[in-house]
């Protein structure tokens, strides 16, 4: 199944050795209830990966890996054929010894549109919280974090991300884990901690607000992306059956509902740096997702509403800071 081991020995020496009490034995569950299904399909795909040595992985401008020429057009056509077998890829793109995954997501949108406001990463260690494939962890890592972890409980997106991590040769300080959000423990270790497009699913989001806040080191960094409507800060969305086709949309706030549900929690330093709708260019069906996207989302009569007559998805991209906590900073001293 999926090796775990050499992500348990690089975090047994830093800050994050206290969640070795817990992980390996949620981990090892994890794998022991996936045994039969596409699980086993995938990871029997993954170590049918040939070895390609190189000495070029690009990570500050893009997720890039390999010169062009260093494979044969034989051996490109095989990693694609490989590849595909983890369809649909939905966050991205990714660039594999000269084969394009082009997904559905282009989340490196998203990075250029949130990296001007965030506190710079270097040395830092980072949480992504629902972090789809991976994608974003690449680039946490490229912006200089020294630890990138990500948790996402689909087996699919684990297998995506140990794809492209193959291709780099074992790259050390980033990994992806098939968990939820409540499954980890206060670990307060993290200095920025990501949650993008995860919110709107959740069915208490100030409880996922606080799971978030939990995870953070004291003055540590809360990154939030999620949908939005217009409105003052009373303004919530409760669709009905369905958002955009989706099922599990529970509340959409206004970005100003937002701040408030974050100084509830006791967030502080609350800024609303984006809002930005989502276009037709940014999510949209490939070669790589050939299922249903965002056209097939929105009414076609008239693009500013979704198939249902919801406002079409808008996004915002709000920061803020976990409080210097005293008390805890005063119980670690005897520690």
């Amino acid at each position: 199944m999926i090796d775990f081991s050499d992500f348990y020995q690089q975090i047994a020496k830093c800050r994050l050795a206290h969640w070795l009490h817990v992980l390996p034995a949620q981990l090892h569950d994890w794998q022991k209830s996936h045994l039969h299904g596409d699980l086993a399909r995938w990871v029997r795909a993954l170590h049918k990966l040939p070895y390609l040595p190189t000495e070029r992985i690009e990570l500050l401008d893009s997720v890039s890996i390999g010169r062009p020429g260093e494979i044969s057009l034989g051996e490109q056509k095989k990693i694609t054929s490989l590849l595909d077998q983890f369809h649909p890829w939905r966050k991205g793109p990714f660039e594999v010894h000269g084969v394009h995954i082009d997904t559905e997501w282009r989340s490196d949108w998203k990075w250029q549109r949130l990296l001007p406001h965030i506190s710079p990463l270097k040395h830092r260690y980072v949480l992504d919280v629902g972090c789809g494939s991976g994608y974003h962890l690449w680039r946490m890592r490229g912006a200089g974090a020294k630890m990138a972890v990500g948790i996402d409980p689909s087996p699919l997106f684990l297998c995506q991300f140990e794809a492209i991590k193959h291709f780099t040769n074992g790259y050390k300080g980033i990994q992806l884990l098939p968990l939820g959000i409540e499954e980890l423990p206060e670990l307060r270790a993290f200095d920025t901690v990501f949650s993008m497009g995860v919110l709107y699913h959740r069915k208490s989001p100030i409880d996922h607000l606080l799971q978030l806040k939990a995870q953070l080191c004291d003055g540590g960094e809360l990154v939030l992306e999620t949908l939005v409507i217009d409105g003052d800060d009373q303004q919530v969305l409760v669709p009905g059956e369905r958002y955009a086709k989706m099922r599990n949309v529970w509340f959409i706030p206004s970005s100003q509902a937002l701040v408030g549900w974050l100084q509830k929690c006791g967030f502080e330093n609350i800024k609303i740096v984006d809002e930005n709708t989502t276009q037709l260019g940014e999510q949209r069906r490939t070669d790589w997702m050939r299922n249903e996207s965002l056209a097939d989302f929105l009414d076609p009569e008239d693009a500013s509403k979704t198939i249902e007559g919801y406002p079409a998805p808008k996004r915002t991209i709000i920061i803020a800071n976990k409080p210097f906590d005293p008390q805890h900073h005063q119980e670690a001293s005897y520690e």
